[in-house]
């Protein structure tokens, strides 16, 4: 059967999104309704670059979270006859369309670049995340208490920062280093920072009212131990909350490698805060270091903070790309981007079937392009203020 026509295959592309539209409509109506009530991400909104950050942002975050849905086919699913398939060609048997065409293994492009949004968002977010809790955890106190402390931290923020990063990351993703401990002890540590960084910020904040932070404490021990057992020894017990091995390694590589980065962030905004008269009150109403810190200092933080971590998280998607394209990065059927990528670089394959590399190298850099264009939508908000 004949393909379909460049215009018939733009035309189904937009319909399979559906979902995808309607979420950014509903997202578009209440930031717009509400815009005045939403703080700084409200004002994104009267701002052409933070729209354009937030349309391509929220499209691949809706297209993750509708990604079964959205995509025709499992990923992972093989049409033997449509191996190299150009786009819009048709299968004769089901006369399914194939709006981006197939790969060399007859796997569906368009499934698996909808897929690949999933991975990169859960990842890449989640190991930002963490690796702000680790770096916020350390550059507190050594701006704050500077001295010894702050010699020791730095030291060893600044012996991970002069370590070459690709040699750094080909050390932690190599496929051998799973039958290791390493990564599932300095996982293990990670992993314990939100624990601790909630644990602290309770206490701190309604310590004078033990009901009240007991209660929270409680909480947070729970859902901690939950995700924390399912997490580093894959052991929930609902079946929920689990990780690949080789979805740990590229997570505690990512952690460790921009901890270090956060903390020097943290660690020079504290330096600058502390000088400010509402430190000094707070000092002189006798409150604790860790309450200073934790909601005093980090609170007007903040702004500096969330630029980075959007910045961070483009990052981190590059790095994941990076890492799939040297095959460290997941399992050769996966569907993430930088895989998909390695797939279609062959000379030849790029040459003939181009669509295949081309497809995810795309995605990739709108999703990044949306990342930093948000970050710049933040700052220049930030800056007004």
């Amino acid at each position: 059967m004949e393909p379909i026509g460049i215009f018939e295959i733009i035309i189904g592309i937009i319909v399979r999104f559906w979902p995808t539209w309607l979420g950014l409509a509903a997202l578009f109506f209440v930031g717009l309704t509400f815009r005045r009530r939403l703080g700084l991400f409200g004002q994104l909104f009267g701002s052409s670059v933070g729209v354009a950050g937030i349309f391509l942002c929220a499209f691949w975050l809706f297209t993750a979270i509708f990604a079964h849905i959205i995509a025709p086919l499992d990923p992972r699913v093989q049409v033997s006859i449509m191996k190299n398939a150009v786009p819009g060609a048709i299968d004769p048997e089901t006369s399914m369309v194939f709006l981006l065409g197939g790969d060399h293994l007859a796997r569906d492009v368009f499934s698996r670049m909808v897929y690949g949004a999933r991975i990169v968002l859960t990842i890449a977010p989640a190991a930002t995340l963490i690796a702000l809790i680790v770096g916020m955890m350390l550059g507190l106190p050594a701006g704050y208490f500077g001295g010894k402390v702050d010699n020791v931290l730095s030291f060893l923020a600044n012996l991970v920062l002069a370590f070459p990063v690709i040699l750094l990351f080909y050390l932690l993703v190599t496929p051998g280093i799973m039958d290791t401990p390493i990564p599932y002890v300095m996982a293990g540590l990670f992993f314990l920072f939100p624990i601790v960084f909630f644990l602290m910020l309770f206490w701190m904040r309604f310590g004078s009212r033990p009901e009240k932070a007991w209660l929270y404490m409680a909480v947070t021990l729970v859902i901690g131990a939950w995700v924390y057992s399912g997490l580093v020894f894959d052991a929930d017990p609902l079946g929920i909350i689990s990780i690949e091995p080789n979805e740990l390694n590229i997570f505690v590589a990512v952690v460790f490698a921009s901890s270090p980065g956060v903390f020097r962030i943290v660690r020079g905004l504290t330096l600058d805060i502390q000088t400010r008269d509402y430190v000094a009150a707070a000092q002189t109403r006798g409150e604790k270091p860790w309450y200073i810190m934790l909601w005093e200092i980090l609170p007007n933080a903040r702004g500096p903070l969330i630029v980075d971590a959007c910045l961070r998280i483009g990052y981190t998607t590059i790095l994941l790309g990076t890492l799939g394209f040297f095959g460290l990065g997941m399992g050769p059927e996966s569907p993430d981007w930088g895989t998909a990528i390695k797939d279609g670089s062959r000379v030849a394959q790029l040459r003939l079937y181009f669509w295949t590399g081309v497809t995810p190298a795309v995605a990739l850099m709108s999703l990044v392009l949306g990342l930093n264009l948000l970050a710049d939508g933040l700052r220049e908000e930030s800056l007004k203020d």
